[in-house]
């Protein structure tokens, strides 16, 4: 397995109070799939995300990705592997405003180890004619292309999404899910996209249901749809 996240369990504190995040979390995800986790606001969805994606740290389990246990990595190794095999795309743009399209990307791919070509991930996402534009002129969705171009630009193993299409109107995000799904296919890059919106469930290999910290549900997908075809 890729993915494989077994009893993981984290709790905050504050002051008195101590609140159970995740309560054992089991987690498996084959390499290439694409994994769907829904949940409501409070769920644990990012964190679960976050400790996946080396920003944080689970209190006890195991999360092995590719092979490696996260746990057992030092500061400076677990930011190596962000660095290098991790691509995040947030709801939230986050693109540098005084940098033009080409620039994001090229930040990005200037500090990889095997990054694609900025040129040939552009065309990707339908972005090659915006290169030398500044964010401030892109619509919300030409800015998420920006911000998933960016993402896998560096060449990840893996991308995590969190609410990809949360900012987006239905027509942009369907046309995002399904640059995912063309990524997902052209590079083989696995894909971890957490959010409320059940019909997106309908494009995955495995969906995954969080509830208060918990997988409530899991279900392998037989029959795929293209992201096209998804409604809500």
């Amino acid at each position: 397995m890729f993915i494989d996240v077994s009893n993981l369990k984290k709790v905050y504190t504050s002051g008195e109070v101590r609140t159970e995040v995740l309560k054992g979390i089991g987690l498996k995800l084959g390499k290439g799939e694409i994994g769907v986790i829904l949940g409501p606001s409070g769920s644990g969805k990012s964190t679960l995300m976050n400790i996946i994606g080396g920003i944080d740290r689970g209190d006890s389990g195991c999360v092995f990705i590719d092979g490696v246990e996260l746990n057992n990595l030092k500061d400076d190794q677990l930011t190596d592997y962000r660095r290098k095999d991790i691509g995040f795309i947030f709801q939230f743009y986050n693109l540098v405003p005084n940098l033009t399209v080409g620039e994001n990307i090229e930040v990005v791919s200037n500090i990889s180890k095997s990054p694609l070509n900025i040129d040939e991930v552009l065309e990707a996402v339908g972005m090659q004619d915006k290169k030398h534009r500044f964010p401030r002129e892109l619509s919300g969705g030409e800015q998420q292309r920006v911000s998933i171009a960016r993402a896998i630009v560096k060449n990840p193993k893996l991308l995590l999404c969190d609410e990809p299409t949360g900012a987006l109107d239905y027509q942009t995000s369907r046309s995002i899910l399904q640059l995912l799904q063309k990524v997902n296919e052209k590079y083989g890059t696995t894909i971890l996209m957490i959010t409320h919106n059940s019909a997106i469930a309908a494009m995955a290999n495995k969906v995954f249901k969080l509830r208060s910290g918990e997988i409530v549900d899991e279900a392998i997908n037989q029959s795929i749809i293209s992201a096209e075809r998804i409604e809500w």
